[in-house]
C-alpha cells in the first residue's frame, strides 16, 4: 500500500524518527562536554608534571649546593684546625724552625679565605635554587586543585548521563569554571 501515497510505522519507528528530528539529547552534550575535560585534564596534567619536574629539579640542585658548601665549611675547619696546630708549634719553637710555622700560618690562612668565599657562593646558590622551588610550589598548588575539580566535573557529568538530573551538569560546569579559574590563576601565582 505504500504507492497509494499510505505509509505505516510502528510506535517504535516512530520514536525513532521524532528523536532523531529533536537534534542532540542529553547524552550528546555529556559526551561532548567530557570529551572537553579530559583534553583540558590532558593539558593541566602536563602542565602539573613539568612544574613538578623543575621544582625538583631547583630542590635537588639546593641540596647540591648546600652540601658542596659543607664540604667547603669542612676544609675550611681542617685549615683552620691546622693553623692552630702551627701557632702551638711556634710556642714551642723558636729560630728557624719558629719561621717556616709562621709561613705555614700565614698559607692557612690565605687558603682559608679562599675556602670561605667558594663556601658562601655556594650557599648563596643553595639558597636561590631553594627560592626557585618554593615559588614554583604555589602556581603547582593551584594547578593541581585545578586538576581536581576538573575530575570532579567529568564524575559528575558522568552521574548525569546515568541519572538523566540535568542539574548535576550545571555543577559540573561549575566545577569545570572552577578549574579553569585556579590554572588561569596559577599562571599568575
Amino acid at each position: 500500500m505504500s504507492g497509494h501515497g499510505i505509509h505505516v510505522h510502528g510506535a517504535h519507528d516512530h520514536e525513532l524518527e521524532h528523536r532523531a528530528h529533536q537534534g542532540p539529547g542529553l547524552a550528546q552534550y555529556i559526551a561532548i562536554f567530557t570529551a572537553t575535560l579530559a583534553t583540558l585534564g590532558a593539558v593541566v596534567g602536563y602542565n602539573v608534571a613539568i612544574t613538578l619536574n623543575q621544582v625538583m629539579l631547583y630542590k635537588n640542585e639546593a641540596v647540591l649546593k648546600k652540601t658542596e658548601a659543607s664540604n667547603q665549611w669542612n676544609y675550611y675547619q681542617a685549615k683552620s684546625s691546622k693553623g692552630h696546630l702551627m701557632e702551638l708549634a711556634v710556642n714551642l719553637t723558636s729560630g728557624k724552625k719558629s719561621a717556616e710555622y709562621k709561613q705555614q700560618i700565614a698559607r692557612y690562612e690565605a687558603e682559608k679565605k679562599e675556602i670561605k668565599l667558594k663556601a658562601e657562593a655556594l650557599e648563596a646558590e643553595s639558597q636561590k635554587a631553594n627560592k626557585m622551588s618554593e615559588e614554583l610550589m604555589h602556581p603547582l598548588h593551584l594547578t593541581e586543585q585545578s586538576m581536581t575539580l576538573i575530575q570532579i566535573a567529568i564524575s559528575l557529568a558522568s552521574i548525569t548521563a546515568l541519572t538523566r538530573k540535568r542539574w548535576l551538569l550545571y555543577v559540573a560546569g561549575i566545577s569545570a569554571s572552577g578549574s579553569l579559574l585556579l590554572w588561569g590563576m596559577s599562571y599568575f601565582a
